[in-house]
């Protein structure tokens, strides 16, 4: 079986297409490389783009991605809703086929060494791919956003990065990690009281006492009147889209608030959606096999005589 690996980086740039079109095209030069989803947000000033492909042509890709977005990203001069502190913030690398987490673990060393060295960049590993316990939170590590980072990165030993100079330059510092796939979900809500959204996502996120992997924020969207509760879904497995988005309702029916719409960055997991479906439409005794597009793939693997 080929190897594949998905790789999802974000940059701090949100707003300027033909900045965002450089990065998908220092990415799309690699040769082998599927380029799957490009997401932006004006708000955010973020975007998320997914490419899969074999580890050396991803690990390429992600490499001229980063220089691409350290040359054209200025970080002292971005303004956003989503925490940052780096042109490239986040590079996780996710196993799809043929390979492990723990090779992954070791591609993302690779590609956070040679971005160090390389690019003189600072790099931190996060998630499995971190050397420190600390480290494995994405959060801990944005701690203060670029901003907070650059006065201690050469005075607080706590801060040191695994690779690279240990001070901050217009282009900031990425985190470079390996995880499990995982879903971006935001919630919008019809009003412009930030409190609401920050005191809902601190009532579902786990490190608050909420649902287990489940990260989220508060976000004011100014641009449209209304506020966000954005959220990671670190294992959609344990705690689903349509579980948060229940909680949330619930929460800000008692505000006298209503949902707007919830939506999906970046790619999705079909099996995160059939779980939501059969929840909410109370489907007795559903079986996956009773997906079309899944049943046709497994009888199509054991066929042995081409399709006519």
């Amino acid at each position: 079986m080929q190897k594949i690996i998905e790789c999802i980086p974000n940059f701090s740039e949100g707003r300027d297409k033909k900045k965002i079109d450089k990065i998908c095209k220092a990415i799309t030069n690699v040769k082998g490389i599927l380029l799957l989803n490009v997401e932006s947000d004006i708000a955010h000033n973020r975007s998320v783009i997914t490419f899969a492909g074999t580890p050396v042509a991803v690990l390429e890709a992600a490499f001229q991605a980063t220089k691409t977005a350290s040359r054209i990203i200025d970080l002292t001069r971005h303004k956003g809703e989503h925490p940052r502190m780096g042109a490239t913030d986040v590079i996780p690398l996710v196993p799809i086929s043929g390979i492990t987490m723990k090779e992954c673990v070791r591609l993302a060393q690779k590609l956070g060494s040679r971005i160090g060295i390389e690019l003189k960049i600072p790099v931190y590993l996060y998630e499995k791919a971190a050397k420190r316990e600390d480290r494995k939170n994405l959060a801990n590590i944005r701690k203060g956003e670029y901003e907070g980072l650059k006065k201690e990165i050469g005075k607080n030993a706590d801060r040191k990065p695994d690779f690279g100079p240990k001070y901050l330059g217009k282009a900031g510092a990425t985190a470079v990690g390996a995880r499990e796939p995982l879903i971006a979900y935001n919630v919008n809500l019809d009003t412009k009281n930030i409190k609401i959204a920050k005191a809902i996502a601190k009532k579902i996120r786990e490190k608050d006492g909420g649902f287990k992997s489940v990260k989220a924020l508060g976000f004011e969207l100014k641009d449209k009147g209304i506020t966000q509760v954005s959220m990671n879904l670190t294992n959609y497995k344990i705690t689903p889209p349509h579980i948060v988005f229940n909680a949330i309702k619930k929460e800000a029916k008692a505000k006298n608030v209503e949902i707007i719409e919830s939506e999906i960055i970046g790619l999705i997991p079909k099996k995160a959606l059939i779980k939501g479906a059969k929840h909410l439409l109370k489907i007795k005794k559903f079986k996956n096999d009773q997906v079309l597009e899944n049943i046709l793939k497994k009888k199509l693997q054991n066929f042995q005589k081409p399709l006519q």
